[in-house]
């Protein structure tokens, strides 16, 4: 079990109020914003994970084909009990700085709750986003202080995104890098679940997958979003993943999976062809309709059979894949 005291919570907070706490001087915006958005977004991710494991129980997880139902519910359990405690952190280094936490976030699940598959792909997808969330503010943040602390907690959002990649009966670490995305990248991605709070940032138009089948290398993707009326002749998708010094582009009506990807991947739909940067802060949006979306390109590895009854890969198991967004 983990046991957190209060002392014990501002002795982790400790590197952030060192720098804030003996005056009352004047704060950087930016640094602000980032802690009120990663506080919104700890928030988000303790209730997922509170509301999910409050409704379904161990008898769902074995169900599910899981070899042990202990096994999902005793990780995701602490899981939760990290991102509650990133949340208690981060609201009061926010209050120690002389500003309050975003208030009345109200967060809906209903969509992604409906079973144990959907579930643990949502949580999949949470943690990924969660990651590139913080990679993607590094470049706001002018505070090395924060920055730091900031990255100590984004390296326990990579040990949650790798627990979720092999619940999910997908590779544990599937790339040898990750994805930034930027605040309204995010909200694209997770904004819908969000209710009765203005987070101070503008979202980019929500974009979904709507492939119901599996979705591997020369899957021809199809797409829905509010931003894309009409005709899509002259737009063209987007394929980037981490470790890319650019995007993959191609015209949106012929938008097939290539070959060399596998694993998490980010797909936009833009008016143009100009590929984006990989690097969050020189990444252009002039071009941006809408996006991302994200999907997991995913092969099969051994440690999936100690976690899921029959799989794994034994053999050189042909890929699986998995195509998840998180919207309503």
């Amino acid at each position: 079990m983990r046991f957190f005291t209060t002392a014990s919570l501002f002795a982790l907070a400790t590197p952030l109020y060192v720098s804030a706490a003996p005056v009352r001087r004047q704060v950087d915006p930016n640094n602000l914003l980032v802690l009120q958005f990663a506080n919104v977004l700890e928030n988000l991710e303790t209730q997922f994970y509170t509301q999910g494991l409050k409704k379904f129980s161990e008898s769902d997880f074995a169900a599910a084909g899981f070899t042990s139902a202990q096994i999902p519910v005793e990780q995701l359990t602490a899981i939760m009990q990290d991102e509650a405690t990133h949340v208690t952190v981060l609201e009061s280094v926010i209050q120690s700085l002389g500003a309050q936490p975003v208030g009345g976030c109200q967060f809906d699940f209903s969509s992604v709750l409906t079973d144990i598959p959907t579930m643990a792909a949502a949580a999949r997808l949470v943690e990924n986003v969660g990651v590139g969330a913080y990679l993607g503010a590094a470049h706001l943040v002018s505070d090395p202080t924060i920055l730091t602390s900031a990255a100590s907690i984004l390296t326990v959002e990579a040990r949650h995104q790798t627990i979720l990649n092999v619940l999910n009966n997908g590779q544990a670490i599937p790339l040898a890098f990750d994805l930034p995305l930027l605040p309204g990248e995010v909200l694209a991605i997770a904004g819908s679940f969000i209710s009765g709070c203005d987070v101070g940032i503008k979202a980019n138009p929500a974009l979904t997958i709507t492939n119901t089948g599996a979705v591997t290398a020369g899957t021809s993707l199809q797409f829905k979003s509010s931003a894309i009326n009409g005709s899509t002749d002259g737009m063209f998708c987007q394929m980037m993943q981490g470790g890319m010094p650019f995007s993959i582009a191609m015209p949106m009506n012929s938008c097939v999976v290539p070959a060399s990807i596998q694993g998490p991947v980010a797909i936009f739909i833009t008016s143009d062809d100009q590929p984006l940067n990989n690097n969050a802060r020189d990444r252009g949006s002039n071009g941006l309709v809408a996006g991302p979306a994200m999907a997991f390109i995913d092969k099969a590895e051994a440690l999936g059979s100690l976690v899921h009854m029959g799989q794994g890969a034994s053999n050189g198991s042909s890929p699986v894949s998995s195509t998840q967004t998180i919207s309503p």
